[in-house]
């Protein structure tokens, strides 16, 4: 095994901290800011990282990155190695207001003022990352809406703070602001160990390896220990459901890992890549994808969440597996008797069970890449609200047309079963058929050979079945060259049909 180190350390507003050895891995940052150190600026909200009222800035120079992430969902020796700010180290050296505070406060952004902190600092993460990475361009309202959809407010409506982000950048930005950011960059790089982690009290265990075969060593050793990408999800189980959290090993540090490779008719996304980091690049590819995931939890869940654990935690609600299923992507699985290779929806058993020999993990997902701008790919998100929603329903479209006949369709769905799925029957319906509404409509009802959706609090059943069948319809019409005379023609009369 590589040298290790058995203490965590971060900067934290600037200063160096190291975190004491009897803390329990599992304490989330938000629990260590407010009960061990005191530092009550950070909210506690929703404690599943909905609200956005524990936002702080995560700062990791080598990536040249200023996230905002969501305190209550991140697990203390996370942050080894990087630069934490929160809340209250944003005043200047004489307690002067930082541009994201004042126009907080020029713009009456805050009313009861609980939410108040978390939407600062996501104001703070978007206006660093303008001034040091973006050429100081002021955003987008579309970008400004994007960032702030993670922060939640039952005061203010919004608007004011909407108005405060766009009024910072009209601000001067203080030099002691410029220096600070360059201070600390420069000590975090210092903080960065080539050291693996190695914490381990009577509370639990958390590793954090640096290569590739440390983490097979470690499942070798640990097979039932749990796999840590983003925390998203693994600190609800601790939060929400006081699961016990003996061994932890993080994919965050595993250079393996966080490689991201788009060669000549394949992209390969390692399983420690953040929705964040890889947005761009999949947007450009496949452009309704990257709306897809922008509507994917919010800025905080997609700078912290992880594309492979996402895959690998296996919930038939997840937004990604059905995407990359309709891509016809190929899952790569590591551990101690090697690696192999499956289709995605191989992978998915059972509710809650997938194929996953003991101590296995997930390395990669492979995706065939076409043309860049490849509009084929549609996924349709059904959910009660826009922003930051679990899925009633996922519809994710790939079909390919030459001379007006289907000559493949792979379709795959979230939220239609206990694990997503392919509609396969429907695709068998479609293919070799030539691209009409007469096709479509005669491979409607394999939806029911397909699916056996549940009710629940999301959505009926007859819901879920109906909203499938009228996406495949949607996607005929987006596909469609004279939409607009489909809509008000067969669209209707189809739409009518399926409803009754």
């Amino acid at each position: 095994m590589a040298a290790t180190r058995d203490y965590v350390v971060f900067l934290l507003n600037g200063e160096r901290h190291e975190v004491p050895r009897s803390v329990p891995p599992t304490r989330t940052l938000l629990e260590y800011l407010r009960e061990d150190l005191g530092l009550k600026g950070t909210k506690e909200g929703c404690n599943e990282g909905d609200c956005g009222a524990c936002t702080v800035v995560v700062m990791e120079p080598e990536q040249r990155s200023t996230l905002a992430v969501n305190a209550c969902i991140l697990l203390v020796p996370m942050l080894d190695g990087k630069s934490v700010t929160t809340v209250d180290g944003l005043f200047g050296p004489s307690g002067e207001l930082h541009p994201c505070q004042q126009a907080m406060l020029e713009c009456h952004g805050s009313q009861c003022g609980f939410c108040t902190p978390g939407f600062v600092m996501s104001l703070f993460a978007m206006y660093q990352d303008v001034m040091e990475y973006h050429d100081g361009k002021p955003p987008t309202k579309k970008w400004i809406n994007t960032v702030l959809a993670g922060n939640l407010c039952r005061c203010t409506g919004y608007g004011s703070i909407v108005a405060a982000a766009e009024r910072m950048f009209a601000l001067p930005r203080p030099e002691w602001d410029v220096s600070r950011q360059a201070v600390n960059e420069f000590r975090a790089i210092g903080l960065r160990s080539k050291a693996s982690l190695a914490v381990k009290n009577a509370n639990g265990q958390f590793y954090a390896p640096l290569a590739l075969v440390e983490l097979i060593e470690l499942r070798r050793i640990q097979p039932d220990s749990i796999i840590l990408g983003g925390a998203t999800d693994v600190c609800l189980w601790a939060n929400k459901q006081l699961r016990p959290l003996p061994i932890l090993i993080s994919t965050a540090r595993v250079g393996e890992l966080q490689q991201f490779s788009h060669g000549v008719g394949r992209m390969r996304i390692g399983a420690a890549v953040t929705y964040e980091a890889a947005w761009s690049t999949l947007e450009m590819v496949w452009p309704n994808l990257g709306e897809l995931i922008r509507r994917l939890g919010s800025e905080q869940v997609r700078n912290s969440g992880t594309i492979g654990g996402n895959i690998a935690n296996g919930s038939p609600i997840g937004d990604m597996p059905p995407a990359l299923m309709a891509l016809g992507s190929t899952l790569v699985l590591n551990g101690p008797e090697g690696q192999r290779r499956m289709p995605l929806e191989e992978f998915f058993l059972a509710y809650g069970k997938q194929d996953r020999k003991p101590g296995e993990f997930v390395e990669a997902v492979e995706v065939p890449s076409h043309e860049t701008g490849d509009r084929r790919l549609r996924c349709y998100k059904i959910s009660k609200r826009f922003d930051q929603d679990i899925s009633a329903v996922l519809g994710c479209f790939y079909l390919h047309i030459d001379n007006g006949v289907v000559t493949s369709a792979r379709i795959a769905f979230g939220g239609m079963a206990g694990i997503p799925n392919r509609a396969k029957a429907v695709e068998a319906a479609l293919e070799g058929k030539p691209w009409t509404m007469a096709t479509v409509e005669a491979a409607l009802p394999k939806f029911e050979e397909d699916f056996q959706p549940l009710s629940d609090a999301r959505a009926s059943k007859e819901y879920r079945m109906l909203t499938a069948k009228n996406l495949l319809v949607r996607y005929f019409h987006e596909m469609t060259s004279d939409v607009q005379t489909r809509l008000v023609g067969d669209g209707e009369r189809i739409i009518a049909e399926v409803m009754a």
